[in-house]
């Protein structure tokens, strides 16, 4: 069944550029896009564009970062050799560019977009592959991220009147700026699924962050080990986020698809394929029906594998929305293979497909103990799952 989408674009967005050989190349998004465009998505009946996108007046962005702040990425804007470490600007992870307020407020205003036209009822889901900033914290820059498009896009859902809205993040990074701007919000669940911080970048995340004392609940987080592929990843999302969103009851569902979960990404350690990314994303989109009345904005996020992995699953998360799924084993256009010889000088993947086909076993089949990743589960249940009156053991243990 079609869905009316909205995807978020513009060719400005690409201005959010921290230089050569900086992760965080504005290729990835313009891949993705061309790929979507060349499978035919971004002409199906019921999608459409939403843009040109101004950017963010500050009255929206001091809706989630300090008015210091947003002082200091102007002036880092003008001055190439700005360095300031407390605000997180001209470090190696967040260097200053020309331009850095508008390009970084752009991207925020496109996510406010894509939520504003859900919250109106033009669209049923919207997109914006050029979002999910998440690590943006409300007085400084990090780990890529100037300013928390995802952050505008739920104080934008609040200030419509939502009442109730969830945010499901499921980068291999931990969702720490939306986590910390909404820390005691009651109105806000943020859930995240992530690698653990003993072993990754932001070294948050831990199960036992679970809310302010304004909030207590309102944030669960599923730490698993480095090394976990597909079968561990699913069976974590599908353990812990349903019955979550089941008891929270919310009215809009924003979610963070960052793929740098992937086996090939260079910057993080799980295991996850092109084909376990795509499932997580068809179950996203059911979960948007059954708990948030179809209301879905679905943002980007991290992943540095820019030519194998991120334009593969982003077309898939775009045809998800769309109601018109792609075959995994369908093949590249031959003009997507030929755009990107010519662009990066690299041979682009054959198919939609790693060949994998992950079938996870649901957590309450069985509870393995001596399994990292089913403790994971477990510990990350038995955190959060009591104040929302669930059980968090399984039912069977092996």
């Amino acid at each position: 069944m079609g869905e009316r989408v909205g995807v978020v674009w513009d060719d400005r967005f690409s201005a959010y550029d921290f230089g050569s050989g900086h992760p965080m190349a504005p290729v990835r998004v313009q891949l993705a896009m061309r790929l979507a465009a060349e499978f035919g998505l971004l002409t199906l009946p019921g999608v459409q564009i939403l843009g040109p996108v101004d950017p963010a007046e500050d009255v929206v962005l001091l809706r989630v970062h300090e008015a210091a702040y947003i002082d200091a990425v102007r002036r880092a804007s003008d001055d190439p050799q700005f360095y300031d470490s407390e605000r997180g600007l001209g470090t190696a992870d967040d260097p200053v560019f020309p331009g850095m307020h508008e390009a970084s407020a752009r991207i925020a205003q496109g996510s406010r977009l894509a939520a504003l036209a859900v919250q109106s009822g033009e669209v049923d889901h919207g997109v914006n592959l050029a979002g999910g900033l998440h690590h943006a914290m409300p007085g400084a820059a990090e780990g890529f991220c100037v300013y928390n498009d995802a952050a505008v896009a739920i104080a934008a859902l609040l200030d419509g009147g939502a009442e109730r809205v969830a945010y499901l993040d499921i980068d291999v990074h931990h969702g720490d700026g939306v986590q910390a701007i909404f820390w005691d919000d009651p109105r806000v669940l943020t859930i995240s699924v992530h690698e653990s911080p003993a072993s990754l970048f932001p070294g948050s995340g831990w199960p036992h962050e679970t809310g302010g004392s304004r909030a207590p609940g309102s944030v669960v987080n599923v730490a698993l080990p480095a090394g976990t592929g597909d079968q561990g990843w699913l069976r974590a999302i599908h353990a812990v986020v349903p019955d979550i969103l089941n008891e929270f009851d919310p009215q809009f569902l924003v979610s963070q698809h960052g793929v740098d979960t992937h086996f090939e990404d260079p910057l993080a350690h799980l295991l996850v394929s092109v084909d376990g990314q795509r499932m997580a994303f068809e179950a996203v989109h059911r979960w948007a029906h059954r708990y948030a009345g179809g209301r879905w904005i679905a943002l980007g996020g991290g992943g540095y594998e820019w030519v194998d992995v991120v334009p593969r699953a982003w077309a898939h998360l775009i045809a998800e929305a769309a109601g018109a799924p792609i075959d995994p084993q369908a093949e590249l256009p031959a003009g997507y293979h030929e755009f990107v010889l010519e662009a990066l000088g690299r041979q682009s993947p054959g198919r939609m497909t790693d060949g994998r086909q992950p079938w996870p076993r649901p957590f309450d089949q069985g509870f393995n103990p001596d399994d990292a990743v089913d403790q994971a589960i477990l510990t990350a249940r038995e955190a959060t799952f009591p104040r929302f009156g669930l059980t968090p053991e399984p039912g069977l243990w092996f």
